[in-house]
């Protein structure tokens, strides 16, 4: 079920913003989600180094991601507040991957907490945290 879930979310991203900017989900349960992006031209900043915003994308795809296993029939969800604490970046051909996971799991809200590492560097570079709404059934 993961491995479906993982393509169906990729599909749906494909020609939507994380798909434009390159991430990619590698897996996807109610507790963990991860993905990934290699950075390329067109993701960096006039500094030299990837894009801030890109960073929030690839985080808050994650958690949006790790929202689908946790609705029932029928629910939705929105973020309600997000949050980026930037420890380092990235530069052009090198790997960034994010790990999201869940700090509160409630009936009406979803904390969720992510990890974005550097890989060719091993180095964390964001931390990140968002707050999910649940929305009931219309």
């Amino acid at each position: 079920m993961p491995d479906d879930l993982v393509a169906r979310l990729n599909a749906f991203t494909a020609n939507k913003h994380p798909g434009h900017v390159g991430v990619s989900l590698t897996h996807c349960e109610a507790t963990r989600v991860e993905g990934r992006l290699t950075v390329t031209e067109s993701v960096v900043a006039g500094t030299g180094f990837l894009w801030a915003p890109v960073v929030i994308t690839l985080a808050d795809w994650l958690c949006a991601a790790g929202m689908s296993p946790n609705l029932k029939d029928g629910e939705s969800f929105t973020t309600v507040e997000l949050k980026t604490n930037f420890l380092g970046s990235a530069k052009v051909g090198e790997v960034v991957s994010g790990v999201a996971t869940p700090a509160h799991r409630g009936r009406t809200t979803h904390v969720w907490d992510v990890e974005i590492t550097n890989e060719t560097s091993g180095k964390v570079i964001a931390l990140f945290r968002c707050t999910q709404m649940i929305l009931a059934p219309r």
